[in-house]
């Protein structure tokens, strides 16, 4: 997920996303600990998009406010 395509989400959006991707990363550390996950490296891609997602947040918030 690109920091362009999240800009542009309204927080609505960006609540869902949240939502759906710590969902996902819930999911992927369940598999890791059962040695089921082969796709290690989407557990940092999906930590990525949620810090990406809780950054841009914030700065709609703060452009709200001032």
């Amino acid at each position: 997920m690109k920091a362009e395509d999240i800009r542009t989400k309204t927080q609505d959006q960006l609540t869902d996303d949240l939502a759906s991707l710590k969902k996902e990363q819930f999911n992927l550390r369940f598999h890791k600990a059962t040695g089921q996950l082969e796709k290690t490296a989407r557990v940092r891609q999906v930590r990525k998009d949620i810090a990406r997602i809780k950054t841009i947040a914030a700065e709609k918030s703060a452009a709200k406010k001032a």
